[in-house]
């Protein structure tokens, strides 16, 4: 499968605020308990008590610290103002004079709530063979197991990484699914059933079709003239073909 299949939609909302979130989505991942606020309120100012709320609340949401942390929706910061019960929120633009007291923040929040980077093990360990067995009993689009990974990821306070270096991971895992999948099934077939499997790839002269082909294509009355076979033949092959006893 190719490594690259996210639209660009989904790679611009990667690590993301898409749009505000909901109310739910604000109760569940944006409200601040006893134990948070202790650790916020023994920061000095608002605007640096409000950044490492807004900072907190950011990666507890999309599972990532974001280069600039002040890049929320406006819900987000008048939320967790009111909890904090800072007044005015126009100063909050000085959390970005110094770099240094943000990543100060961020590093403290990993530490203190239990994060960990992509890289570290054996969490990324875990997190590859969680994704392998998924791909495996699963059948979902190459799309849909990444929201679903990054999803684990979230839970799992395992930081996001780069979004491509995730796509890279999903089609990489998906592909050596495939491929344990057709080994296995190259090996369910007995001898008599390989050589129907062969005989359906032969070319009939008359249609310069192979029979596999014809079988594909609709039943009409004109096919079944110009190719000789019925629906009644579709069946018999569909019924002679069963799986050995004793595989699983």
């Amino acid at each position: 499968m190719p490594v690259r299949f996210l639209t660009l939609e989904q790679q611009q909302r990667y690590g993301r605020y898409p749009e505000e979130p909901t109310a739910l989505q604000l109760d569940r991942y944006f409200h601040l308990d006893d134990a948070d606020r202790q650790l916020v309120r023994a920061r000095r100012g608002d605007h640096n008590r409000l950044g490492f709320a807004v900072q907190l609340s950011t990666v507890r949401f999309l599972g990532t610290f974001l280069a600039n942390p002040l890049e929320v929706p406006s819900n987000v910061i008048d939320y967790l103002a009111q909890q904090l019960q800072v007044v005015d929120t126009r100063d909050l633009s000085a959390y970005l004079e110094r770099a240094a007291t943000r990543w100060e923040h961020a590093d403290m929040i990993r530490r203190h709530y239990g994060y960990q980077d992509f890289s570290t093990q054996p969490e990324h360990w875990r997190f590859v063979r969680w994704l392998y067995v998924r791909a495996w009993v699963g059948t979902e689009a190459p799309s849909v197991l990444f929201d679903i990974a990054t999803a684990q990821l979230l839970g799992q306070k395992i930081l996001l990484p780069g979004v491509s270096v995730l796509e890279r991971l999903v089609a990489t895992v998906r592909e050596r699914v495939s491929q344990r999948v057709w080994k296995r099934l190259s090996c369910l077939p007995n001898t008599e059933q390989c050589q129907q499997l062969d005989a359906l790839l032969k070319v009939d002269e008359d249609a310069r079709q192979t029979i596999l082909d014809q079988l594909r294509r609709s039943p009409t009355r004109q096919w079944h003239v110009c190719t000789g076979v019925r629906p009644a033949a579709v069946a018999a092959h569909t019924c002679h073909w069963r799986q050995p006893s004793g595989v699983t």
